[in-house]
Parts: C-alpha cells; structure tokens; sequence
C-alpha cells in the first residue's frame, strides 16, 4: 500500500509538486502519468525517500517515509529512470550486492532470480561487467534488481524506456505476476499505450498537482467523454492531451519531472 499525504515540493521557488495526495492499495497496478516538468519523478524521489518534501508525508505499507525511512525503504523496490548501477561489477555481483542490502538468505537466491533472469534474457550477459552492457540491458538489469528481494510495493521511473518489444512484454508479465500476489506497482511511463493496458487504476499530475485519478472509465466519464463523434470511447491518450491542456506545466524548470 502506498500514500501519499499532501506531499508538496519546491526548487529556488519553483512549486514542483503541490499538495498531491492518493492512495494506491495492495495488488493495484498504478500508472502516474504527466508531460514533462509535471511532477513525476519529483513525486516518485520523495515516495521512495530520496527526497524530503517540504511538507507532508508518504506512508508505506503505513510506515511512514519521513518519520522511518529505513523501515519504509524495506517495504520497496525502485528503478529510477536512468539506473545508476556499479559498472565494475558483473550482473551477478550487482544483484547479489542488492540482495545483501535487503539481507537476503544465499540460499534463496537463485531461486529469486533465475526466472527474471530469463525472462529478460540476460543470460549471456548476467557474468560480465555492466560496464559492457548496452543501454537496454542496463535497464534490464536494473529492473531485476528492483524485483530481487520481492519488495511489496514497486517503484518503476520510465521502466520501459530503452526496451526492445520483448523485454517490454516480459516486464508487463513480470508486473501483471507481481501485481496478482498482491504486490503493490506504481509506475511512471509516457507509453500510454501500456499504461491504458494493464494498469488498475491512472492518477494524472500537471503542474504538480493531481488533475485525475481512477480507472480509465472512471476518468472517461468524469469528463463525459464520449469520443469524437464515434461510437468508441476516447483513449487514455485522447483524456491525457485534453487533461494536461488545461493544467500546463507553469514556467521552465531545470528540475526532473
């Protein structure tokens, strides 16, 4: 479970994020989506405790990120948008290294990582250095590494970003199998294809604030939308562009979105 409680957040005057709150529970897939300087990954740093709002609090799992932020950070797993990885070391080593982190018994390793291994073919790959590594398989690697010590709740920043139509499939199997044993998945992607596909639920941010939030026929017909003169329903992508119209992201900021 995720909550967020009027997180708000600003840079040299800049209001990235303003009293956003939500509440995302167990098993739900969860897309955040905005346009670029909305708020996203602003929002996502200080979810996961990189980031200390200026106000407000985030609970997870109702621990909260600001009062316990070491027993909060248990609860997660998280793959930022550009991964930040320790090239010297091999695929191995990394997720052994992360699994060391979160004091995870050698014995059940293998067994954590095997078919995430396979399932974004990183075998041929897995015992050599990251440095080697091309961009896609360094986000591979990174999202295995997210996934490792099976964390309840799930941060993924632009997860598909770099990833070729297989790994995009085999991260939509990966989330959809989490998300069923009630792992709680919260994921920011500008692909709103994916988001319209397999989320449970779609919060919108444009600047920084929350401008919808729900299912997508929940947010179709709060904004009564029937399509454009068809029979079929507007897409997420029709909703998104005419959301974000009417809330534009004020002024330009140098900070990520």
């Amino acid at each position: 479970m995720i909550e967020a409680i009027s997180l708000s957040k600003s840079y040299s005057g800049f209001k990235a994020v303003s009293e956003l709150g939500f509440r995302v529970d167990d098993g739900v897939m969860y897309a955040f989506l905005g346009p670029n300087g909305a708020g996203k990954t602003t929002t996502i740093k200080m979810l996961t405790g990189i980031l200390t709002p200026d106000s407000g609090d985030a609970l997870i799992n109702g621990i909260s990120i600001t009062k316990d932020p070491v027993a909060a950070k248990r609860n997660c797993g998280y793959l930022p948008d550009v991964p930040m990885l320790f090239e010297k070391l091999t695929g191995r080593q990394y997720l052994n290294f992360m699994m060391d982190i979160f004091e995870i018994p050698a014995a059940s390793r293998r067994e954590r990582t095997e078919k995430l291994i396979e399932s974004f073919e990183l075998g041929p790959h897995i015992d050599s250095l990251i440095e080697s590594y091309s961009l896609g398989t360094k986000k591979k690697i990174g999202i295995v590494a997210a996934c490792c010590h099976k964390p309840p709740v799930l941060f993924l920043d632009e997860p598909t970003s770099g990833l070729d139509p297989q790994s995009v499939r085999a991260l939509k199997d990966t989330l959809k199998e989490m998300t069923g044993r009630g792992v709680t998945v919260f994921f920011s992607t500008h692909i709103l294809e994916v988001a319209e596909k397999i989320c449970d639920r779609v919060a919108i941010i444009g600047g920084g604030r929350l401008v919808a939030e729900g299912s997508v026929a929940q947010i179709r017909a709060g904004l009564n939308a029937p399509g454009d003169g068809h029979d079929d329903p507007k897409s997420l992508e029709d909703i998104f562009l005419e959301l974000t119209a009417r809330n534009p992201v004020q002024g330009e900021s140098s900070v990520p979105g």
